[in-house]
């Protein structure tokens, strides 16, 4: 009976300390890429290729749809995969999906390429946001071109695929379709779906550092590989609207914030903003003027506050905004720069709120000034009350349901009705209403 325990109990310990997500035998791990190639995307496809060393897996299958991304990123998604001691496959999908820019590096990267029906890849001819056309920018991206051009040509060596074709995606950001690419040697199958494609990739033989490796997948057991809460939230942080979003609600947050000081609200949500915005920072390519104009209309708008300027201030600060956010993200090493720009419906969208917002409380501000003051000393002029006593050189009158001593240039009766011409002191000069 105690020995029953004994093997029981051990049982139990090895359940326990067995690696959690081992891959049982004959299983393929599947990771899935849809958007732009970024920091946090690019750390998790290097994670998926280590799980799927460690755990044995026979191969990974990296599902992707990209519009393209950075190029320090997709370096790094490159190096891993030629470094990479099992088998990968990039798949292109789904219908209607594509391997733009950065996504043609990484699929010339994987040991097999395969395409959904109704895919494309190409375009990856680098890209900035900056626009202007003079010669230091012309020679830097010729160097930007030339770099990617020979990194994608040791790619097409590396993996026997059509380097020609590969130069001229780069140089003249030519696409083809899926089908175009498998009679290109650009890819090696057509697939409609994953299940489809391990019955195609069954007895694949593929070298790997130097060794041979038969894949054994049909009937493979998928095995997802999921970005984690944490990556999705970066990521979802990452996007350059969604940055520039709290971007804005910080900007208005500080305004607010210091205009009415003690309103707490607003502060407390600017600077959570602010926090979220500069982590974004970190892994977006962030343009610094575009930064500094921003942070130069809320200096102008806090200024309108404090200063009459007529709104000028305020057009000023609408203006520099504006430029600022179009400005805001660009990289001059990303392939497909495009993607980590602020869309410009966004943009004019939070110029017109915002010019409404201030337009509508310098309208507010300057009808302010403008009222009769209605409290203290200077709001007593021009008030209206009854004498409670005779008054001339003083008296008594009740104004505001307050008694004062008041006098007057001529004598005033008991109970007449009187207004306020004039304070003086805690004395009030008045003179009878007929």
């Amino acid at each position: 009976m105690l020995n029953r325990i004994k093997h029981f109990a051990l049982l139990i310990i090895c359940v326990f300390n067995s690696p959690a997500g081992e891959a049982v035998e004959n299983s393929v791990l599947v990771a899935t890429i849809d958007g732009a190639i970024n920091p946090v995307s690019a750390e998790y496809i290097i994670r998926a290729v280590d799980h799927a060393e460690d755990e044995k897996f026979q191969a990974l299958i990296l599902q992707i749809d990209t519009p393209g991304g950075l190029l320090e990123s997709t370096r790094q998604i490159t190096k891993k995969f030629l470094a990479a001691k099992i088998p990968i496959i990039v798949y292109v999908s789904p219908s209607g999906g594509r391997a733009a820019s950065a996504g043609v590096f990484i699929s010339y990267a994987a040991h097999l390429v395969a395409m959904a029906p109704s895919t494309n890849i190409g375009a990856a001819h680098p890209v900035t946001l900056q626009g202007g056309a003079d010669s230091s920018q012309t020679a830097m991206m010729e160097k930007i071109t030339n770099d990617a051009v020979a990194q994608i040509k040791g790619l097409a060596d590396k993996r026997g695929r059509n380097a020609e074709w590969a130069e001229k995606a780069v140089r003249e950001s030519v696409s083809i379709t899926a089908s175009e690419a498998l009679k290109l040697n650009v890819a090696d199958l057509i697939s409609p779906n994953i299940d489809s494609l391990l019955i195609q990739i069954d007895a694949k033989k593929i070298k790997i550092k130097e060794q041979e490796v038969t894949l054994n997948t049909q009937g493979a057991e998928l095995v997802y590989y999921e970005m984690t809460w944490r990556d999705r939230i970066l990521d979802m942080v990452t996007n350059p609207n969604i940055a520039y979003f709290f971007l804005m609600i910080a900007m208005w947050g500080i305004f607010f914030e210091l205009s009415n000081p003690g309103s707490i609200f607003p502060g407390v949500v600017g600077a959570i903003s602010l926090l979220i915005f500069l982590y974004a920072t970190q892994t977006l390519p962030v343009n610094y003027a575009g930064l500094l104009l921003i942070i130069l209309a809320i200096v102008l708008f806090i200024l309108e506050v404090k200063i009459v300027s007529f709104g000028l201030l305020t057009l000023g600060g609408i203006i520099a905004m504006a430029l600022g956010s179009l400005m805001l993200f660009e990289s001059p090493d990303s392939i497909m720069a495009p993607v980590f720009g602020v869309s410009l419906s966004l943009v004019m969208t939070f110029s017109v709120i915002t010019a409404i917002v201030f337009i509508s409380a310098l309208t507010l501000a300057f009808k302010a000034r403008r009222r009769q003051v209605s409290t203290g000393k200077e709001g007593l002029v021009g008030e209206k009350g009854i004498t409670r006593s005779t008054v001339f050189k003083t008296g008594k009158v009740r104004v505001h349901g307050e008694i004062w001593n008041a006098y007057a240039d001529q004598e005033i009766a008991e109970g007449a009705d009187i207004i306020v011409t004039a304070v003086e002191g805690l004395k009030i000069k008045i003179k009878e209403v007929s």
